[in-house]
């Protein structure tokens, strides 16, 4: 009986998981067979080599973190400022997709083919913002400038430690997107 063959998502996967912890140079086939119980050959069956399964893995980060959001916020409906509220917790928040996006950040300051794909997702995102932001702010100026500020919130707030003078962290939050989408939070 021969050793059971783990499908080519299994491969894509455990490597966003070790991509997450560790970065791109801690994505190696030994290690991920390690991890999925397997021998390595079975991982030349889907990837001719490393370099394929790096590029596969990002395509899934950018499918899920792109696509599948967008989807799912359409999917869910409401309005503009729910569907903004939605999207930055499906993308920013959780265990799921925030470690693989910022190990892609940190990825791309080093490879300039994965920043033009981080480019390419962060365009799609801002454009969701402006499109959202657009429902309730005429100014085109003002609509890039939320967006902006919203997508630095997402993306930097998991990086600054700073004390709120006696604020918890997800109230100084909830109230930064309030001002930024014109809720009143008060």
């Amino acid at each position: 009986m021969g050793a059971a063959r783990v499908p080519r998502g299994k491969w894509v996967e455990e490597g966003l998981r070790v991509l997450a912890d560790g970065g791109p140079d801690a994505v190696r086939v030994e290690v991920l067979a390690k991890r999925l119980g397997v021998t390595k050959g079975g991982f030349y069956g889907y990837f001719a080599d490393r370099d394929a399964l790096l590029e596969a893995m990002l395509d899934a980060w950018e499918r899920e973190s792109t696509d599948e959001v967008i989807e799912q916020v359409e999917r869910e409906g409401g309005d503009a400022k729910a569907k903004i509220h939605r999207a930055g917790m499906l993308t920013f928040s959780g265990d799921r997709l925030l470690p693989i996006d910022m190990a892609v950040r940190v990825w791309a300051r080093r490879d300039e083919a994965v920043a033009a794909r981080l480019r390419r997702v962060d365009n799609r995102r801002m454009d969701l913002l402006r499109e959202m932001i657009g429902t309730f702010c005429e100014d085109p100026d003002e609509v890039e400038a939320r967006g902006f500020i919203a997508f630095c919130v997402a993306i930097a707030h998991h990086s600054i430690t700073a004390d709120h003078e006696g604020r918890a962290r997800v109230d100084v939050l909830v109230r930064a997107a309030d001002l930024l989408l014109e809720r009143d939070g008060r």
